[in-house]
């Protein structure tokens, strides 16, 4: 029996990699020539570039701005002409000093460095993964890094990050980088959400990045005016870009990326196209998946619902792995997972499954060697 492991990252315990090794070491425990197959996976957040590099990407580092402004080593993947640009590699929550938010002032300047390094390694498709920000600016940072301006009315350009952009009274986009005209640039998110309103980024995702209440009807109303200025500049397609399905991803840089273009495709889908899942499934016959909580908003668009989909499709038998389980066995079923594995089945202190991640990892790789190859 031919396994694939395919599982995301274990937030704050294990990368996506560790996990693979972690679950390879427990299986093989049992049955030591066990033909195992590892494709860690990402769903367009943190971890993307690192996916991309495990399944054969080289990894390009470049100095560019953090979302506080000091310069910081952000690395993004490249295998012939595809580049895969993770923003929080640049602009993420992980870049800023710990306990610290800037929910007002952080950019997505770096993000846009990086994209433009991209360019000028000949890439001629970008898929541009974005999740765990640290912004809500819109994706004002990264349209200026690559050569917009926006500016207030004395001419000055605006200050950095979301709450700048309130000030915002003309937009320039004639600047931009010509060669954003000739690549596909392809926005790949696990969310949907339009970039203002009751279902935007500052609503739903600013509290994540710090911002109080006071702060997030600062940020919508200044990404209110992004938009409406940018009508004034390029035409009604700045409001349509600023309701359309993807816009609010990542504190709105994924309204930024429709701008420049891009096309919206869900993270997942397009991570396991890039990485060559589709042929690793074809050769496996059992199919591991996983994260470090599988709950309710697994299936809204996380790695495992879309692995555990596509394993689904083929006809092959899939289970998952993870730290901690929250959802009911229907659910489970209806999601196309045969058996969750949590970790707390085998150690139910949270805390220590949290802290020895990785050798409890190894004990569920045995019961999974135990349960479908002996």
């Amino acid at each position: 029996m031919q396994v694939l492991i395919a599982a995301d990252k274990f937030k704050g315990s294990l990368t996506a990699v560790q996990v693979a090794e972690r679950v390879t070491a427990g299986l093989r425990r049992v049955v030591p020539d066990a033909a195992v197959e590892s494709l860690p996976v990402a769903d367009g957040g943190d971890g993307t570039v690192a996916a991309a590099v495990a399944a054969g990407f080289e990894r390009r580092e470049r100095r560019v701005a953090g979302p506080l402004g000091a310069e910081t080593t952000a690395a993004y993947a490249l295998r012939g002409d595809t580049a895969v640009v993770e923003m929080a590699e640049a602009s993420g929550l992980q870049r800023l000093p710990r306990g610290v938010f800037a929910p007002l002032t952080a950019t997505t300047y770096g993000s846009g460095e990086l994209l433009r390094a991209a360019l000028d390694d000949g890439a001629r498709t970008i898929v541009f993964g974005v999740g765990g920000s640290a912004t809500t600016d819109g994706g004002a940072g990264m349209l200026t890094a690559l050569g917009a301006r926006f500016l207030n009315e004395d001419g000055d350009p605006v200050a950095p990050g979301g709450g700048g952009l309130a000030d915002l009274s003309t937009a320039d986009l004639s600047g931009l980088d010509p060669r954003l005209d000739e690549v596909e640039l392809v926005l790949a998110s696990d969310v949907d959400n339009p970039l203002t309103g009751p279902k935007g980024a500052p609503a739903v995702y600013g509290p994540q990045k710090g911002a109080g209440p006071d702060d997030v009807e600062a940020l919508d109303a200044a990404l209110t005016r992004f938009a409406t200025v940018l009508e004034a500049s390029i035409g009604p397609k700045a409001l349509e870009y600023a309701q359309a399905p993807g816009a609010g991803a990542a504190g709105g840089i994924g309204y930024g990326a429709l701008l420049l273009g891009a096309r919206f495709r869900p993270g997942i889908e397009v991570m396991l196209d890039v990485l060559g899942f589709a042929p690793a499934l074809e050769r496996a016959s059992l199919v591991i998946t996983g994260e470090g909580s599988l709950d309710e908003q697994t299936l809204h668009g996380k790695a495992p619902a879309g692995v555990a989909a596509a394993a689904r499709a083929a006809g092959k038998e899939v289970v998952a792995v993870c730290g901690r389980l929250a959802l009911p066995p229907e659910a489970l079923e209806r999601a196309g997972f045969g058996r969750a594995y949590p970790l707390t089945e085998v150690e139910p202190d949270v805390a220590r499954c949290i802290a020895e991640a990785g050798p409890i990892l190894e004990r569920v790789g045995e019961r999974i060697a135990r349960d479908f190859l002996s």
